[in-house]
């Protein structure tokens, strides 16, 4: 029996879904899943309780070709750990899909305040002012809760601009006391030494900071002058600070001739982490601005060269990046979140864990606690008022019909015939911004051009 079927069937079987769901109770102030996969890595002892869970990593090792040793690794982090609490409960809850979906987003992206400092051509939210139903500190935090208790993994604060707000720390710090992994999108223009150290002490690990272009380019892309000094320290102060850096740039008609000069700044400046965002057209972007497929096609082939070449993460988050390396041939499979390196059996992974996370790894939430399957999708799908706890979010996150629908590959229009849906499957809420309808073909896309025949 081919082993990714056998894997499979051993994962779907009712004995191992109520057996993660059993591990999955709380025990103290973590689960017990928690506690065996703890001690699982670090090589204790581990009762009976282990032994269908034992059977079920033996399974996926074997069907993907992981190796034991790695997997332990990776399992003394706590994040790794919820991450992979994420993985077993969407087994339990969704069987093994292509792609996979998690028992709970791995990522929730929070617009904590539309406050900002600068008035950006291309913003999403089309922020400035702080809106007035905005949620106040308790509701944060109580919105932590509901999230943290749900299982999500990592919690991105984003805006705006989140650090304008004046309890940013402690919403931040909560977020992290409640074993969640804290991001922050931000601008860069408030992070002093100071504000860079503060947050490094609050729990936050990563810090993405906009940087669209040279510095004429860059300011006039940002509406203010003068920023462009201030960005840069930015980068540097959260680098020295110990923080995970990336440099993010959104590529757009614009920008397109400084994104290569930008990357050279990320090599010279040592981040970790470059991340060139897929352009958009919704709040104050408009359609004028935006590539065309061959433009984006130029400019992911020149991202994926940066990243064999460098040490630098080189990311996008145009989901057609993983299709060039699968046509590249090579070993590294980019997401959103991550790039794999997937050899031999585990590029069988691919098809699982690639393509448009939105509504499936990741969710966005407004700064009134509205939820939307992406913060470039504005399609309300509840409000995070409406949960009491982690079991309401949950109870969401399974049973939503958008987000169902979403999670199909196959039933997206052009796209859902592709060879590579399963990696990529288009930018979801780019077919939202062109065709008010998110199952509609990604027209950034130049294979989905094609097979339109344009």
């Amino acid at each position: 029996m081919n082993p990714v079927t056998l894997f499979s069937l051993i994962a779907t079987n009712p004995l191992s879904k109520r057996a993660i769901k059993k591990l999955l109770e709380k025990d103290g102030e973590t689960t017990r899943l928690d506690k065996l996969l703890r001690a699982y890595a670090y090589g204790e002892d581990v009762d009976g309780e282990f032994k269908i869970l034992r059977r079920l990593i033996d399974a996926g090792l074997k069907a993907f070709g992981g190796r034991e040793d790695e997997l332990k690794e990776k399992l003394r982090d706590a994040y790794w750990r919820r991450g992979f609490a994420s993985v077993l409960r969407g087994i339990a809850d969704f069987g093994i899909r292509k792609p996979f979906v998690p028992g709970a987003p791995f990522l929730v992206v929070w617009d904590l305040t539309y406050a900002c400092n600068l008035r950006c051509k291309h913003c999403y939210s089309t922020a400035g002012k702080p809106w007035k139903d905005e949620l106040s500190t308790e509701e944060a935090l109580k919105a932590v809760d509901v999230l943290a208790d749900a299982g999500v993994t990592a919690l991105a604060f984003s805006g705006g601009e989140p650090l304008i707000r004046k309890d940013f720390f402690e919403i931040a710090s909560y977020a992290a006391k409640r074993g969640m992994f804290v991001a922050v999108a931000t601008n860069g223009t408030m992070i002093t030494r100071d504000v860079a150290e503060k947050m490094k002490e609050c729990g936050v690990g990563f810090v993405q900071i906009s940087l669209d272009g040279k510095k004429e380019t860059h300011e006039q892309f940002r509406g203010i002058r003068g920023i462009y000094d201030r960005v840069v320290e930015g980068i540097i102060n959260a680098r020295d600070a110990g923080l995970i850096t990336c440099i993010s740039t959104t590529a757009t008609k614009v920008n397109y001739q400084d994104i290569p000069a930008v990357m050279d700044l990320a090599e010279e400046l040592g981040v970790e982490w470059f991340m060139l965002y897929n352009f958009i057209p919704t709040g104050r972007g408009s359609f004028e601005i935006d590539l065309t497929p061959e433009e984006k096609e130029e400019l992911l082939r020149e991202l994926w060269r940066r990243l064999k070449a460098t040490g630098i993460n080189f990311m996008s988050t145009a989901p057609y990046y993983a299709r060039i390396a699968i046509q590249e041939e090579s070993e590294v499979i980019p997401t959103h979140f991550y790039n794999p390196k997937l050899e031999g059996r585990l590029r069988r992974l691919a098809d699982f864990i690639g393509g448009c996370g939105c509504g499936r790894f990741y969710i966005a939430m407004k700064a009134n606690g509205d939820i939307e399957p992406c913060v470039f999708f504005p399609l309300k799908l509840a409000n995070i008022r409406d949960f009491s706890n982690g079991s309401d979010f949950l109870r969401f996150w399974r049973e939503n019909d958008v987000l169902e629908k979403l999670r199909d590959k196959d039933r997206i229009e052009v796209c859902g015939k592709c060879r590579y849906r399963y990696v990529c499957g288009g930018c979801r809420a780019r077919a939202y911004a062109y065709f008010k309808d998110y199952l509609a073909p990604d027209p950034g896309c130049v294979v989905a051009a094609r097979l339109r025949g344009d």
